[in-house]
């Protein structure tokens, strides 16, 4: 297992550690949306933390140190998205977004036939602009593991109809965020961490955070609505140690602690398959045919950040393993090396 981690060290991402040099995503979006709209910060080393039936294997590099962990944040949201159907809030998936939460940009056109599943599986085609970024520019976007999309970045890829495309889009999941915040009419840091963070057995040592200009008008209030990621700013500054305890909610099928945080129905929805992306759930990322990750199981998934950021959920094994700041490039060597450690370990007991 210490070669696995020292492989980890010295994998580390190419991106720069102070903000001001070669770092973040948004540098490749077209102008003038590649600058930053929220607060960012400095990131560590690489860090990361692998636990095993509920115990701690070990841990490496700064693994209490808070850090932007990007779209793992998508993730969080569909945790969200998750509470909010076990009270009742969300009782239909399938249902139009505009039933519920009238206003808000899914009134009219294609936009009101956007279901709350579009949204958690990214086939919305949600068509607008919110807190000044249009959804146009992340059309065309490409990402690790999904399939090439044909096209620029930015240009004005034809629309189809919702639930017929699927499309990596952070403005639109940024429009799902917003839509939670209408639904559970209270921010939804607030909501994170009475429904899920202290129930897992968090620290405090997590922030939740939007853009500059997110401020929204709820129930009299001025609430910030925060994205789901880091793209333009802001997100989720959270620890490996944190994530590695939300990666076993999940693993646990929701339960935490002895007590039930999510309910399992809502976590097998996330853990299955879209029909036009079978490598991507409700907002993670799966391991089908092996093709996300090779080097391990196909029941294997994922919460996946730039940076890069893995939260990695091995059923098999009840493991769960948090890599902050790897280059991705190596990352599934890594995975196939701390496999084979466990499993080394495991046959020699």
């Amino acid at each position: 297992m210490q070669e696995a981690v020292q492989f980890a060290i010295d994998h580390e991402t190419t991106w720069d550690r102070d903000v001001d040099g070669a770092w973040g995503v948004h540098v490749q979006d077209p102008p003038p949306w590649n600058r930053l709209l929220g607060p960012v910060h400095a990131r560590g080393p690489v860090s990361g933390v692998i636990t095993l039936k509920g115990k701690t294997l070990t841990s490496w590099g700064e693994p209490q140190r808070a850090d932007l962990t990007f779209s793992v944040a998508k993730t969080y949201l569909a945790l969200l998205a998750g509470v909010a159907h076990d009270q009742g809030l969300l009782p239909d998936v399938n249902e139009p977004v505009r039933v519920r939460v009238p206003g808000i940009g899914f009134d009219e056109g294609n936009n009101a036939l956007i279901t709350w599943e579009h949204l958690l599986q990214q086939t919305s085609e949600w068509e607008g602009e919110l807190f000044g970024v249009p959804d146009q520019v992340d059309r065309y976007r490409a990402v690790t593991f999904g399939a090439a999309p044909g096209g620029k970045k930015g240009d004005p890829r034809p629309l189809q109809a919702p639930g017929t495309y699927w499309e990596y889009n952070d403005v639109r999941i940024n429009q799902l965020s917003l839509a939670l915040l209408h639904l559970f009419q209270k921010p939804l840091p607030d909501v994170f961490r009475e429904k899920i963070a202290r129930q897992a057995g968090l620290s405090e040592n997590w922030k939740w955070v939007g853009y500059d200009n997110a401020w929204v008008d709820i129930a009299g209030q001025k609430v910030q609505s925060v994205p789901g990621g880091t793209h333009w700013g802001g997100g989720m500054s959270i620890s490996a140690e944190d994530q590695a305890l939300i990666g076993q909610v999940m693993l646990d099928d929701g339960m935490a602690r002895g007590k039930r945080v999510l309910s399992s129905q809502w976590l097998q929805r996330m853990r299955t398959a879209s029909e036009l992306a079978p490598y991507y759930g409700y907002l993670v990322w799966l391991n089908h045919d092996r093709k996300v990750f090779a080097n391990v199981p196909e029941t294997s998934y994922f919460a996946i950040g730039a940076g890069s950021s893995f939260t990695w959920i091995e059923p098999e094994r009840q493991m769960v393993v948090v890599v902050r700041w790897l280059n991705s490039e190596h990352a599934n060597d890594l995975f196939g090396k701390i496999l084979k450690a466990v499993d080394d370990a495991g046959t020699a007991a």
